[in-house]
């Protein structure tokens, strides 16, 4: 009897067949995959990448466009010696080379000057406001605006095209400044204005207009950030007379109606302070 193996030849040709059929199957698979993403990342093909510095950002997406190039925003800086909203910086660097396709990453100046923020300097040294005021980037007037004061060289005013600049207001680095300096108390009379119902701010540039000054300063309540003070009292009151650069004495309140009714009667041998 005829002794049957396991596989006979026919059997191991037509395996051995699609053994190579499978292996050329899959060799074609890889030579195609490899071809399809050499062709989709455009392996090997770089261009040159153009110098857009100077540029604004919505002309410069188009030149690197045409090299198949993406621009993108990265970061902002601020110079006053290149113009507003221009690039400044790229990555990759102009004249080095690149895939087509890839991302250049920008730097652009800032499309406004920069601001900031004035400190208060009032009754503080003129030569230590100058130092301060430079610091931030502002520029101060050689010439001062001198007004009678209790204190000589004390700092009573900053102004800007002769407005007062008061602290917490916002001015472009560059700005040009002036500071208001005293030089001591003057000779002639003055009389006294009212500055009930006012904030400190609005009453010190009252005061300044008549040639006085803020003395001692109380408040009802502690000073919260955001929350507004009124005057309700002053000492001397209003119509009494002074001498230039002397000073008034204020206290504040949160309560407006306070301030709206002046805060009562007093008299001058009350202490309030």
């Amino acid at each position: 009897m005829k002794k049957m193996s396991f596989f006979d030849k026919s059997d191991l040709k037509f395996i051995g067949l699609n053994i190579i059929l499978a292996v050329i199957l899959g060799v074609g698979i890889l030579i195609a995959l490899f071809v399809y993403l050499r062709h989709y990342t455009e392996h090997g093909i770089e261009v040159e990448v153009a110098d857009v510095r100077g540029m604004v950002e919505s002309d410069a997406i188009p030149v690197l466009a045409e090299q198949g190039l993406q621009l993108v925003v990265v970061d902002s800086t601020y110079s006053d010696e290149v113009p507003f909203g221009s690039i400044v910086d790229q990555d990759p660097k102009p004249g080095s080379h690149a895939k087509h396709s890839r991302a250049v990453y920008v730097t652009i100046n800032a499309t406004t000057k920069r601001q900031v923020t004035m400190p208060n300097l009032q009754d503080i040294s003129y030569r230590q406001a100058e130092t301060t005021l430079r610091g931030m980037g502002l520029l101060v007037d050689t010439v001062y605006d001198y007004e009678p004061s209790a204190f000589r060289d004390l700092v009573l005013d900053v102004k800007c095209n002769g407005v007062s600049v008061l602290p917490g207001e916002k001015l472009a680095v560059g700005t040009k400044v002036r500071l208001v300096v005293g030089f001591g108390r003057g000779t002639d009379e003055v009389e006294v204005p009212s500055v009930i119902g006012l904030t400190l701010q609005d009453a010190r540039s009252l005061l300044l207009r008549y040639r006085l000054t803020i003395g001692a300063v109380a408040y009802d309540e502690p000073e919260e950030e955001g929350v507004p003070q009124y005057i309700y009292r002053q000492t001397p009151n209003a119509g009494e007379r002074l001498i230039e650069g002397e000073t008034v004495a204020l206290r504040l309140s949160q309560d407006i109606e306070k301030a709206a009714s002046g805060g009562g009667t007093h008299t001058e041998e009350e202490t309030w302070f």
